[in-house]
């Protein structure tokens, strides 16, 4: 018996259905993921996760986590990451960036520039590593060192009343603190440098998030500061942290490109394994 045309283009069709869908659906897959579970390829593949001693899945050495109590303090005995901005910190699924650039000096109600966030970062770390947490640019108190200037008056704009402004006078101009609520944008806004050094004791990484908020390394120079603290909270020397911290350092790719970093979650592992401290 002879099939209808219509009928015949539609066996046509299904037949490509179904071959389509055994080649894309079914083999490709199944060639990618046998592929991808050769040495070498294998432990990328699966997500580079990590174990802990015991065997149990503790992350992955592509993304970062914070090192935190209950109360979100840094805990002692670890190294800490650097910021992030991705949900409440290292939250996977709401990957991203603050968005805020060098232009974000004044604080907002509710939100703070990004300058500000840097300053009381730095402030922060400075205190808990115990090095001089001053940043050009910022108040002894930990905010954007910003003035709006009138012209008979200036306004330190990120110190809400009553604190005491970084300065008390700026060319001649008494210096207040901002009354909360106003709007000081009619004043000509000027950061002010201050006299911290150039080369501020605490890293850049230190105080600022990645574009991902999922990063799992940090600089040498930030892990070099963290050391000491680590190696009294572990009753062990500096020189064996700097040796461990040596040990989970990766080079620049391909000899040239970025900077040497050494991940958070491998270091702190290997502390847990080699020189466990009490909790």
């Amino acid at each position: 018996m002879r099939l209808s045309t219509w009928l015949r283009h539609h066996l046509a069709a299904l037949r490509a259905l179904l071959v389509l869908t055994v080649l894309t659906g079914i083999a490709y897959p199944l060639v990618v993921t046998g592929i991808a579970q050769l040495p070498g390829l294998k432990g990328k593949a699966n997500g580079s996760l990590i174990r802990n001693a015991a065997g149990t899945v503790v992350g992955s050495a592509l993304l970062g986590q914070s090192f935190v109590d209950g109360d979100g303090d840094p805990l002692p005995r670890y190294f800490q990451s650097r910021p992030s901005a991705a949900g409440g910190g290292y939250d996977p699924t709401a990957t991203s960036a603050s968005n805020l650039g060098p232009e974000s000096i004044v604080d907002s109600a509710g939100r703070q520039s990004l300058l500000t966030q840097v300053c009381a970062r730095s402030r922060a770390v400075g205190d808990l590593e115990g090095v001089n947490g001053a940043r050009p640019f910022c108040t002894p108190d930990g905010v954007g060192a910003v003035l709006a200037v009138f012209a008979d008056h200036a306004v330190s704009v990120n110190q809400a009343c009553p604190a005491t402004p970084f300065v008390q006078t700026y060319q001649g101009r008494p210096v207040e603190c901002a009354e909360p609520g106003t709007d000081y944008a009619a004043g000509q806004i000027v950061p002010v440098r201050g006299d911290a050094p150039a080369q501020p004791a605490v890293p850049a990484d230190a105080v600022t998030a990645s574009a991902s908020g999922l990063d799992p390394g940090i600089s040498t120079a930030y892990a070099r500061l963290q050391a000491p603290r680590v190696a009294r909270a572990r009753g062990i020397t500096v020189a064996e942290v700097l040796a461990m911290v040596a040990a989970e350092t990766t080079s620049r790719t391909l000899g040239f490109m970025g900077e040497p970093s050494v991940n958070v979650l491998r270091l702190n592992l290997d502390l847990d394994r080699e020189h466990p401290a009490p909790r």
